[in-house]
């Protein structure tokens, strides 16, 4: 596997790929998904051909990265990644297409951000298999075309609706991730222990899962900042209390929201009653910038039904107007009305 214009990793993204499942046995979630890949794989290994292009979307932390590789360690191909915004001039992907080889994955992480001069000079290499490059200047300018060997683009976006139509009718396989159940958050969580050896039982693991945002990287690191506390003050072992203290210090109360999400909330609630109110005056109120609350904040809030978005702009829903209080308490998360 190999990274395209990303420095060099440290100790937090060492840990995520150490976690990071590299089969379909492993994965754990997304299981209709996961078995509509397993079939295209073994389609395209009985044909001796590489995978169709591939586009996963959905919120952030959901797995659209792990699923890459999964796909290129099924298929036995190498994997090569970059992101959109990585890309920024035509060069930069000629330099990448070119130094590709047989049957190799390209992961592009939020493809909805290539510029539309790069964009286009993956409709042909998508399709064709081929580039075109210009050589010269003006009226002399010639179009060279160079033929690429037969690989497979995987893209991954969170915002399917900025990715144009002609990008999207070149992907042969199209797949939306959702969010995860507390189980099955529950049992990466248990998974993922036991890569990190953590001494942790199953009462904290639940209480991990239930303010993971039914996100798996948002339970992951939730799990190595319990696992400092524990190392810290109790010997390596993740029992209930330490759990409990560990989440309510760095701000995650009993929802999964955290500071920013009740940042949002607040002034949802209270400077604008609950709305309708537009995102940019949101944005502007908050500090926060458009695309965090668009891509982190929302999705989540909308998933357990604390927000919705109208015509008019966004609002809060009863079940936000009940179970919402901005404050924290401190131990073990955010208080809720009936315990005022």
């Amino acid at each position: 596997m190999q990274n395209i214009g990303e420095p060099i990793e440290i100790e937090e993204d060492i840990l995520e790929n150490t976690l990071r499942p590299r089969k379909f046995k492993e994965y754990i979630g997304q299981e209709k998904t996961k078995d509509a890949l397993r079939v295209f794989v073994e389609a395209a290994k009985i044909r001796k051909e590489p995978l169709e292009h591939i586009l996963f979307y959905g919120p952030p932390g959901l797995g659209k990265t792990t699923l890459a590789h999964v796909m290129a360690s099924e298929t036995g191909s190498n994997l090569k990644i970059t992101s959109g915004p990585a890309i920024e001039r035509a060069g930069d992907l000629v330099s990448i297409l070119t130094s590709l080889e047989e049957s190799d994955i390209i992961f592009i992480d939020e493809i909805h951000r290539l510029g539309k001069v790069v964009e286009e000079i993956l409709y042909p290499a998508m399709e064709d298999y081929a580039v075109d490059i210009v050589v010269g200047k003006g009226p002399g300018a010639k179009t060279l075309r160079v033929d690429l060997p037969k690989f497979t683009l995987i893209g991954a976006t969170t915002r399917i609706s900025l990715l144009s139509s002609p990008m999207r009718d070149r992907f042969g396989i199209i797949h939306a991730l959702d969010f995860y159940s507390d189980d099955e958050i529950g049992k990466i969580l248990e998974r993922s222990s036991k890569i990190l050896d953590i001494k942790i039982d199953q009462q904290s693991v639940k209480e991990i899962a239930k303010r993971a945002r039914k996100t798996p990287r948002i339970a992951n690191r939730l799990l190595k900042r319990v696992r400092d506390f524990a190392t810290v003050y109790e010997q390596g072992v993740a029992g209930l209390d330490i759990t409990s203290k560990a989440l309510s210090d760095i701000g995650v109360d009993h929802l999964g929201l955290d500071e920013t999400d009740r940042k949002y909330l607040s002034t949802l609630l209270h400077k604008f009653d609950g709305g309708p109110v537009g995102v940019e005056t949101l944005s502007a109120a908050t500090s926060i910038d458009r695309n965090t609350i668009e891509e982190v904040i929302e999705p989540y809030l909308m998933q357990i039904g604390f927000i919705k978005r109208t015509p008019k702009g966004r609002m809060t829903t009863p079940a936000c107007d009940i179970n919402f209080v901005p404050h924290q308490s401190n131990y073990g998360g955010a208080k809720t009305k009936e315990n005022l």
